[in-house]
């Protein structure tokens, strides 16, 4: 188990300044940005879910960023329906490849942090590797994601009380680079399937 110490950094976005917890890992392995859930129900970088799934690639020696929004917290800026924080995530990209440069760049995010995480993630060919953890098909468009071929974890439990699992799989469904897992009984926060959520998230990735 790796030693975890976050920095608490800034970094400008396009709205404002931007708080963000980074932690540096081991050289040449991956710099992951991890996306929060919706920031007008309380999502933030601590969220419980953002912070697992941080923690999974912390302990596997990536490099990662999480970031609040702005709007929320210290961040600054208001909320924008999504647009803004899609720019948002493209800031924290930005960030997190001039600190590694020479290391694969990854995507992931939780809930609506899909929705912005992947509109950022969608335009930089510099992301090579993609991660969504219960993305919110039934509240936002995922068409911007037609066409898309990098290899793509997408996690979901077959009991999320927020995004029907079954719309999940519609979304989903004709995408061969798609490695789709379901977690039987989960829930949108997973509160009994930590574990299993984070073995998922996990399973391809070699690093």
């Amino acid at each position: 188990m790796k030693q975890h110490h976050h920095q608490q950094i800034e970094f400008a976005g396009p709205a404002g300044i931007l708080q963000g917890l980074y932690q540096q890992g081991d050289a040449n392995k991956p710099a992951v940005v991890v996306c929060h859930p919706h920031p007008q129900y309380g999502g933030t970088m601590r969220n419980k879910v953002v912070y697992w799934i941080a923690r999974a690639f912390e302990d596997a020696g990536c490099s990662v960023l999480r970031f609040n929004f702005r709007g929320v917290e210290q961040s600054e800026g208001e909320w924008d329906e999504g647009r803004g924080e899609a720019d948002d995530a493209a800031a924290a990209l930005d960030w997190l490849y001039a600190q590694h440069p020479s290391t694969p760049l990854w995507m992931a995010g939780f809930s609506f942090g899909c929705y912005a995480g992947l509109q950022a993630a969608r335009k930089d060919q510099r992301v090579s590797r993609l991660f969504a953890v219960a993305p919110a098909v039934n509240l936002w468009s995922f068409a911007f994601m037609a066409g898309e071929q990098r290899p793509f974890t997408v996690i979901s439990g077959t009991a999320d009380e927020i995004v029907p699992f079954e719309q999940v799989c519609l979304n989903i469904k004709g995408q061969p680079n798609i490695d789709f897992h379901r977690i039987e009984g989960a829930g949108h926060f997973f509160p009994e399937h930590k574990d299993q959520m984070i073995s998922a998230l996990m399973s391809k990735v070699n690093i």
